[in-house]
């Protein structure tokens, strides 16, 4: 029946004369050409500019800059793991029914992220001023600054201050949640850490893995911040080299490349992520409502009569 339609359709369209015209676009084209000019110019730019690019390469795999990396990437992961263990800890505790508990987790999120994360490195690194000692009555006493080095500052710092915008994420993954859920839950005999351990955070991760993984990519490129408490993660180590040569915009090219490749990696890391928790889930192949027509892919056609063309 479908393709007695399609044939009759065709052959009226035969009948009445009716050629396919594509659309033109010259918007795209326009726009198009711009970008590209602009991208051009910019090379030539880098090419023309005082760049000893032998020095760029020498540099990228430099034991220095690589200790740096890794330091980065050990930082970050740590920082992340701390951030997200506290996120979940006070998103809970913000949708408790106990007002004391809700209460000490909004005073942790307006004070750790309301206050800029340099300064909260800075004050991790001085807390010695405030508490000169630790101790734990009978099995452990020791100068804070022994222990609190530049790498437990910055963990401290940027770990506790990633934990005060995740609690917002997980908190409104949680929220998200139907709440027939938790009453499925316990109508099966559940209890309520079974249903958040079981139910409700498998259904959330989906909802929050996105931010979650920008704010990993965010964690990888905040690190460079510990340079200000003497940290040697890859910037550090990049600036104690060119403060020795003089080669800046060198050094600072290849902590570029690293950065990308970090991003790069997390980024197809996410993507797979999501996918994971994905599952089950239907995606639809729905076009979005809106679009800038700045692209140059191939446009739709439209038949035009050809008595009119």
């Amino acid at each position: 029946m479908a393709s007695d339609t399609t044939r009759v359709g065709a052959d009226a369209l035969q009948q009445r004369s009716y050629k396919i015209v594509r659309l033109r676009h010259p918007g795209r084209w326009l726009s198009g050409v711009i970008v590209v000019v602009l991208l051009g110019l910019l090379v030539k730019a880098f090419a023309d500019g005082q760049i000893q690019w032998d020095v760029v390469g020498k540099f990228l795999t430099a034991e220095v800059i690589l200790r740096g990396f890794a330091n980065t990437l050990l930082i970050s992961f740590f920082a992340m793991i701390i951030g997200a263990g506290l996120g979940t800890l006070f998103a809970v505790m913000r949708l408790s029914h106990n007002p004391v508990t809700r209460f000490v987790a909004w005073l942790y999120v307006w004070i750790f992220r309301g206050t800029p994360v340099l300064l909260q490195l800075l004050i991790w690194f001085n807390i010695a001023l405030v508490f000169p000692t630790l101790t734990i009555p009978g099995l452990f006493e020791a100068r804070t600054v022994d222990v609190v080095t530049p790498f437990v500052a910055a963990l401290l710092g940027l770990g506790i201050n990633e934990g005060a915008y995740m609690t917002e994420v997980v908190r409104g993954g949680i929220s998200s949640v139907d709440h027939g859920q938790t009453e499925a839950a316990q109508t099966l005999g559940m209890s309520r850490f079974q249903t958040l351990r079981r139910i409700i955070l498998p259904q959330t991760m989906r909802l929050i893995i996105p931010p979650m993984g920008n704010s990993a990519i965010g964690m990888l490129k905040f690190s460079s911040l510990a340079t200000a408490i003497s940290f040697t993660e890859m910037l550090n180590a990049a600036q104690q080299v060119y403060f020795v040569n003089g080669a800046v915009i060198e050094l600072l090219l290849v902590c570029a490349v690293w950065y990308l490749l970090g991003t790069t990696v997390l980024n197809i890391v996410q993507f797979y992520i999501e996918r994971y928790y994905g599952r089950g889930v239907a995606h639809g192949a729905s076009r979005p409502p809106f679009r800038f027509s700045f692209g140059l892919s191939r446009s739709a056609s439209r038949p035009v009569n050809e008595e009119q063309s």
